[in-house]
This record gives C-alpha cells, structure tokens and sequence, in this order.
C-alpha cells in the first residue's frame, strides 16, 4: 500500500512531473491548470511500459486539489485503484 513517504514533496510536482511504481502498478503526479487552479492529475496505469508508451485507454486520471490534502486522497485514490490496474497484467 502507498503511503506519503513514498512521495516527494508538491514543490518537487510544481517543477516536473513524479513517477514512481509499486508492486505493478506505475503512476504520475502532474500539476495541471483547470478552471484557472492547480490541480494534481494523478494517473495510473499497469507495468510494464512507461507513461509514453502506454495507451491512453490503459491508464486512468483523476483531479485533486493541488495541496496536501489533495495528495493524501489521490493515494488514497491510488491504493482504492491498485486492483483494478494491476489484475490486467500477464501472469
């Protein structure tokens, strides 16, 4: 399960996008302006490719607020999601 240590901090998110994986599972955070905000756009998607070579109909979004509180509910989102990404792999 992640959890807020496995994160860099949001500065880090405001200068560059953060990728990471776990246990099958690949995600990125990326600060993205909508309706005039920062959000945090959170995908995932299954290993074994990265964000470029992964169809978009294999991965999946979702907006937060661009703030502490709004990393903690995209890993929490990110946790709730992990089955449903990961069971796609090859055994």
């Amino acid at each position: 399960m992640l959890s807020r240590e496995d994160f860099l901090s949001l500065n880090f998110v405001k200068k560059e996008d953060f990728t990471g994986s776990h246990k099958g599972m690949r995600f990125m955070l990326h600060q993205e302006t909508a309706e005039e905000e920062k959000k945090l756009k959170v995908y995932i998607w299954s290993e074994p490719f990265g964000f470029e070579a992964t169809p978009d109909e294999e991965k999946i979004a979702a907006l937060f607020e661009f703030s502490e509180e709004g990393l903690a509910q995209a890993i929490d989102w990110m946790n709730e999601n992990y089955e449903r990404i990961t069971k796609k792999q090859p055994t």
